[in-house]
């Protein structure tokens, strides 16, 4: 079974590069069915966070009609870059499997390398200048949120 969800995230990424998408494709599984499956919509939409990854779990929300995706699991064609394995993480999704690897992604032009090295730094050691300012209600919503009696844990 795993080999044929992941084959589907191999296909998907396939025709996405010969339509001009990217070369990534995802597909998310619950109780042995396909529930999403999309590929690589950067180039498309013009949207630099529309990996394949984003976009079926976003899809897989919508479809089950909720936020995280226990009992669920994803097929991606390639290692998630890190915005991608974050996502997967706060998703709740129970497995992940992968084809390509992070290095066979760079060996293509897609080296996320750089971003791993990047978010182990502290701030002030970082390429992108990052600065905390402090306000007086900095943590004003956080307050309000464990205050709050209905509120949605995730």
């Amino acid at each position: 079974m795993h080999e044929a969800f992941l084959s589907r995230a191999l296909e998907l990424a396939t025709a996405n590069v010969s339509s001009g998408g990217g070369p990534f494709g995802a597909v998310i599984v619950h109780d042995g069915e396909i529930v999403a499956a999309c590929a690589n919509q950067v180039t498309h939409a013009n949207d630099p966070t529309a990996h394949a990854e984003i976009a079926t779990i976003r899809e897989a929300c919508r479809k089950l009609d909720r936020f995280q995706l226990q009992g669920c699991e994803i097929y991606s064609s390639c290692e998630p870059c890190p915005m991608c394995l974050g996502a997967i993480y706060w998703a709740h999704l129970d497995r992940l499997y992968f084809a390509a690897t992070r290095e066979q992604a760079a060996s293509a032009g897609f080296d996320d390398l750089f971003l791993y090295q990047q978010i182990a730094l502290p701030l002030e050691q970082r390429s992108l200048p990052t600065q905390r300012i402090e306000l007086h209600n900095t943590t004003r919503p956080f307050e309000l949120w464990k205050q709050m009696p209905t509120r949605t844990e995730y």
